[in-house]
């Protein structure tokens, strides 16, 4: 089988998530929170009964995904935290956030583009996406929504790489910027690698999913170094499990030169 060959330019800006989905700021009025009952009625129903069963044998039949060190999310046993992961599929990133845990729900950092498909941003939302604001003061409210969510003893997930490279067994280059809210809080951080490996029949790979930590924020720093750290703890962690877990390479990536020539 002939493998794919993507050619990028910039490791911190490229993006190859082809989904086709033309981008739009969210509407004025969106609400982060909602308190409504029939609204938290149909969210539970369709999140637990619906989406959970369908998402874990969606990740376990196609990509053949496995948690290999899940009790490691045990340390924070009682307490919502941040997962920090790498970003390499558009409906696997999707997925495993929720199949972490099960007590609690798992919630979603998200980029317009999935708020953006008419008729389906109430869907989504209910399901944990925690979109971007587009404002400034929707992004006030997305703060405090994440920190609401983790208050409550969730997971929320956030690809700090932040542009989707499909199948890269790499880890890229991310800022310290998203790590605020843990630095900010306080609480735990866990590193999330999903690591590509050869299955025994067939080209397509499966899915490995480990994780590490809790990593939690150095107090006694700045606020700028205390993100920093975050930062570099849950990057190393994700390189050393991509190097030793990621061995099947399904798309290959190469730089291209300056000149534009591959």
């Amino acid at each position: 089988m002939d493998k794919k060959v993507i050619y990028y330019r910039d490791a911190l800006h490229d993006d190859f998530a082809n989904n086709h989905i033309e981008a739009k700021p969210l509407r004025e009025d969106f609400k982060y929170i909602h308190t409504n009952f029939l609204w938290r009625m149909v969210c539970f129903v369709l999140y637990r009964l619906i989406a959970q069963p369908l998402v874990f044998l969606f990740v376990k039949l196609v990509y053949g995904q496995r948690f290999a060190n899940k009790a490691v999310l045990k340390q924070a046993k009682g307490s919502g935290a941040y997962v920090y992961a790498n970003h390499t599929n558009g409906m696997l990133d999707a997925f495993v956030p929720n199949l972490l845990r099960y007590s609690g729900r798992g919630y979603i950092v998200v980029g317009p583009d999935a708020t953006s498909i008419p008729g389906l941003t109430g869907i989504v939302q209910m399901l944990g996406a925690i979109p971007l604001g587009s404002t400034f003061d929707q992004c006030k409210q997305m703060r405090r929504c994440v920190q609401t969510r983790v208050k409550e003893k969730n997971l929320v997930t956030i690809y700090p790489e932040a542009h989707i490279w499909p199948y890269y067994t790499g880890i890229r280059p991310f800022p310290a910027t998203s790590f605020g809210y843990p630095a900010y809080d306080g609480a735990p951080v866990f590193a999330m690698t999903n690591c590509y490996q050869k299955r025994r029949f067939g080209g397509f790979p499966k899915v490995v999913t480990y994780l590490d930590g809790p990593f939690y924020p150095d107090a006694s720093l700045p606020m700028e170094a205390r993100k920093k750290k975050l930062r570099d703890q849950c990057y190393e962690a994700m390189q050393a499990r991509a190097k030793e877990y990621s061995t099947y390479a399904y798309v290959t990536y190469v730089k291209e030169k300056t000149d534009g020539a591959h």
